[in-house]
């Protein structure tokens, strides 16, 4: 499935090195006992709001993994970091085996991640605050770098002609999203302007952007950081009489219809259902074996480009809710 996407390559990502190595001397990796017999149950936790598109992928991926492994998943969501954390205790509580989490806010999440680490429960996180992982214990992390993704869409925007860009970031505190305006003022070689909407009030999304458009002219592009919020920018586009192209973190049906009629010049794709996916085979190797993979650095699902070139292909696999 990743050979599907055309990969960036930034020479800020580096060399990743997997490795899938025995540690069970490795005081660093933090929680669980390892040669574990019986049925396995993981909890996976995320930030993701009811109903977004992006997690149902994740929740996919995660509950696909559990099914071909043999183990049980089960997967909630919540976006007020509080309440997340809750969760996490709760698993605990629960005596899982293992727990998934995504980190869009670390400093909440911090107490209840190390204490599951410290009751013996291995942590794998995904998605949001992998530069936080190991210090709080956690196994591993899979996700993309948003910084070297903020940076991928930023040259592909430079490259297109952008030069005055709008980064609309839809959840309030979420370092990722912060993160990936960072990357894109230095991809394109010069500040991004940061507009605050709310993913869960997408109709004043639409109006706050609209207006933004009304207000600067001059602005060339919309980068949005999630494919529901990239709907409302072409719709505010249209209201506000902009030609400004526009792109967008992340896929679903709309994004990539828009790709196809020439609405979206293109959308960074972090491959969500291996986010899920992935850290279900970590725990179940971790749990009998005490395998980790990565050597202390994320596993990375992205960066990549969807654009004209290849949506077509993506097209064909995203009615099996695994793109």
């Amino acid at each position: 499935m990743a050979a599907r996407t055309r990969l960036l390559a930034l020479a800020a990502a580096g060399t990743l090195l997997l490795s899938a190595c025995s540690s069970g001397d490795d005081e660093d990796s933090g929680g669980g006992e390892g040669g574990s017999s019986g049925d396995l149950s993981f909890a996976v936790i995320t930030h993701g709001s009811a109903g977004d598109a992006f997690w149902d992928v994740v929740q996919n991926g995660a509950e696909a993994a559990g099914d071909d492994l043999g183990v049980e998943v089960d997967y909630q969501s919540d976006g007020d970091p509080q309440r997340q954390a809750q969760l996490i205790d709760a698993a605990v509580n629960q005596d899982v085996d293992g727990i998934v989490v995504s980190m869009a806010n670390p400093d909440a999440l911090q107490d209840s991640i190390e204490a599951a680490v410290e009751a013996g429960v291995p942590v794998v996180t995904i998605n949001s605050g992998g530069d936080r992982s190991v210090e709080f214990g956690a196994i591993g992390h899979v996700g993309q770098d948003e910084t070297i993704a903020g940076v991928g869409a930023g040259r592909q925007l430079a490259g297109d002609g952008a030069s005055s860009v709008l980064c609309v970031i839809h959840e309030a505190g979420n370092i990722g999203l912060e993160q990936r305006c960072d990357g894109a003022s230095e991809g394109l070689g010069t500040d991004v302007t940061p507009l605050q909407v709310d993913i869960n009030d997408l109709q004043a999304a639409q109006s706050t952007i609209t207006s933004e458009l009304q207000r600067d002219p001059d602005i060339d592009a919309v980068l949005t950081l999630n494919s529901a919020v990239a709907a409302v920018a072409v719709a505010a586009t249209a209201d506000a009489g902009s030609e400004a192209q526009i792109a967008t973190f992340d896929l679903n049906a709309d994004v990539i219809s828009g790709i196809q009629g020439g609405d979206i010049s293109f959308a960074v794709d972090q491959q969500q259902f291996e986010q899920g996916y992935l850290p279900i085979v970590m725990l179940k190797l971790y749990a009998e074996n005490l395998n980790t993979v990565g050597g202390g650095q994320p596993v990375l699902t992205g960066p990549g480009i969807v654009d004209a070139d290849n949506v077509d292909e993506i097209a064909d696999l995203a009615s099996a809710g695994t793109r």
